[in-house]
Order: structure tokens, then sequence, then C-alpha cells
């Protein structure tokens, strides 16, 4: 499929990410699957040819670049030909973005420009043991103390958590309030911040994944971003994008996926001619071929939502929905097209149906995501009467 809202210059820059990720990227990704986590080497290289946080203005050393077409293809060259386990763009476009957009000039100028440069990796902290999708339900707490804040509490499943030097970690600070909640700069060198060790998952081995932990953590009142009473309705406004991330990510890993298995069933032979001759394989590839376009041009289109500041926490939803859902479901059927080989590590694709499971879980699960689009279509049973 022609996707008609990448224009020249965007084409140019691809064909330049391209050939970072298979020089810069690639080689290393078997390397960083074994030892669990990225080497920081990536951040700065990747900071190097500024390709961190993009959009960050030029008053504070940034490129100003907000066309989110080119971050788009970013994460499509990291997918196609480095490791997913880079987590580039939760550093630049899930975490950083509530710097720029609740941090003070002060806050900017201080986090932003080595986290461009990737000699800061960022990390943010919602989850919590007991509390999973439920925000609202987080038990991690901070208590205004006058100059200070004094941070306790615990959270889990963190990306980026071992190696993260700042993590903005969201903690109750309104007592008895399922909304009241401050968002607070954490930084790894202040005492009483301590790391668990580096969760064993079963896939997305090279991501560092791991639990935080902060006792009595005293929290200056320059940490905190924006209203601490507001960083639920905060939180709630990024959400969207952050799901569009992931739809990016996962319909990209698809379209990989999808691509492997085509060179796959037109080598593999079975009773004496190329098994993607057979009417079922070829059924299955053209079914997955149609899914792939139709959700691709959905993403396409809440990238340009986004580009214009109109992309809905509604469509966001839908965008994440679709693109794990296919994600998980092209996966899986291309590893039964493999074969035996398709459940072998050796082979790429049974190392993708690992780690796109999660995709269906992080950033709000599958179900939250119906929840939120279900009860804009005024299924609410709030607002509905038997």
């Amino acid at each position: 499929m022609r996707r008609t809202h990448f224009e020249a210059e965007h084409v140019a820059f691809r064909d330049t990410v391209s050939r970072f990720f298979q020089g810069e990227i690639g080689p290393h990704a078997e390397r960083w699957r074994q030892q669990g986590f990225v080497d920081r080497e990536a951040f700065l290289k990747a900071g190097e040819q500024g390709y961190l946080l993009m959009w960050v203005p030029e008053a504070y050393g940034g490129l100003g670049i907000t066309d989110l077409r080119f971050e788009q293809i970013l994460y499509e060259e990291n997918v196609r030909h480095g490791e997913v386990g880079f987590y580039m763009n939760l550093h630049s476009r899930v975490v950083a973005p509530y710097l720029g957009a609740f941090g003070t000039d002060e806050q900017k100028a201080r986090f932003l420009p080595p986290a461009m440069r990737g000699e800061t990796i960022l990390a943010i902290a919602m989850t919590e043991p007991g509390a999973g999708s439920d925000l609202a339900g987080m038990k991690t707490s901070a208590r205004d103390m006058g100059d200070h804040w004094l941070l306790n509490g615990a959270k889990t499943y963190i990306s980026n958590g071992s190696q993260a030097d700042v993590v903005i970690v969201a903690a109750r600070t309104v007592p008895g309030s399922r909304h009241g909640i401050g968002l607070f700069v954490v930084q790894a060198d202040m005492p009483g911040f301590k790391r668990g060790n580096k969760l064993r998952k079963i896939g997305l081995h090279a991501q560092d994944t791991t639990e935080l932990f902060f006792d009595d953590v005293k929290v200056p009142k320059s940490h905190v971003l924006g209203d601490p009473a507001k960083g639920f309705v905060y939180m709630s406004e990024l959400l969207a994008h952050e799901r569009l991330q992931v739809a990016i990510g996962s319909i990209a890993h698809a379209q990989v996926a999808f691509d492997i298995t085509l060179d796959y069933v037109k080598e593999r032979a079975a009773f004496g001619k190329p098994v993607g001759t057979f009417q079922h394989v070829r059924f299955e590839m053209a079914s997955m071929r149609a899914r792939i376009d139709a959700v691709q041009a959905l993403v396409d289109h809440c990238v340009m939502e986004a580009n214009e500041q109109q992309l809905t926490s509604v469509l966001g939803s839908e965008a994440k929905l679709l693109a794990t859902e296919l994600e998980n479901d092209v996966i899986d059927a291309c590893v039964q097209l493999h074969g035996g080989a398709g459940y072998m590590e050796e082979y790429r694709i049974a190392r993708m149906f690992a780690d796109a499971r999660v995709s269906k879980i992080f950033a709000g699960t599958s179900e939250i995501m119906k929840e939120i689009i279900g009860r804009d279509l005024g299924l609410d049973e709030r607002k509905l009467k038997a």
C-alpha cells in the first residue's frame, strides 16, 4: 500500500535512518538480549544523530521538529533493522513530553538537553504491584513537608528502569482522592531511591525492566511537574500519544513478520512445491496483507491527527487496540506458517512472537481500550439506567 502521508523529505530521511540502525544498532541486538539491557552507548549514538527528542525547541538546544512522521520512521526502522528492546520511543515520545508539556522553563533547561544528547536516560513510573492499569488506585504517596516532598512506595514493570538517570514518578498527594496525584522528577542519586533486580520476561529480553522503590525520598519542590494534585489529568492528556507510539511499533512489527514469512513460504518446499503455492497459505497471506494495510492506514491517520493536535483519547485507544491485536494475530499466524522452525529461537519469528505479547497489556490493556471506546459511545452504567 502506498502510504500517502509521507513526503519526499520523509523518504530521504528513512534512507539515512535505515543505514544508522543497520550499522549501529542491529549488530548489537543479540548481545543486548543476552545481557538483558541495551548499552548506554546506543542512546549516545542516537543522540549524536539528533534522533532523540527531535521535538525539543531550539531554545533548549533541540531541532524543533514537531512533525511526528519523522519519529514514526525512526521507530519503524528500529523494528525492522535495529532492536525492539531499544526503547528510544519511550525515552523521546512517552517520558520526555511530560517535561515539555508541564515542566517550568528551568526544568526544561535542566532535563531536556542531556536527554536529547542521550547522556540522561528517561523512564516513567506509573504501574504498581497491586494497581496495574488502574492508575487511580495507586498507593505510592508523596507528603508535602514544606520545602520538599517525601516520597514513599514501590513501582513495577518499569521500562528503562535499571539504567534510567531520571524517572518521572506518579504518586498520590491528596489522601482519600482517587485523582489527587502528582508527578515528581526523581534523579537516580537521590537518597532512598533503590532499584530491584531486572525482571525476567518471556520476551523483549534486551529491554531492561525493573521494580523501583522509594523510601523517604526527599524530592525538592523544584522537581514537581505542574500542579501536584493534577498529575492524573496530565497523564490522561498524554496517554493518547503514548498509545499511538505503541500502535506505531506494533503495526511495524506485524509488517516485518509478514515480510519475513512471505520470503519463507516462497522458499520452503513441501510435497515437491513451495508452500506459498498452497491455497490455504495464499489465503492466510492475503488476509494478513489486507488487515495490515487497513490498520496501517488508521495509524498513519492518527499520526497526522497528532501533528494537528487533534488526536483524541478514543482514537488513540482505537489505534492501540487494533494494532496490538493485529500484531499478535499476524505473528501467531506467521509462526504457524514457519512450521517447526517457527518455534526455534534461532528464527527471528520465534523471538518476535514472544516480544509481541506484552503490547496488548502495557500502556493500557486491550480491555481498558475497549472500556474507553465503549464509554465514548454512551455505554456507561453511570449514564444508562435499566
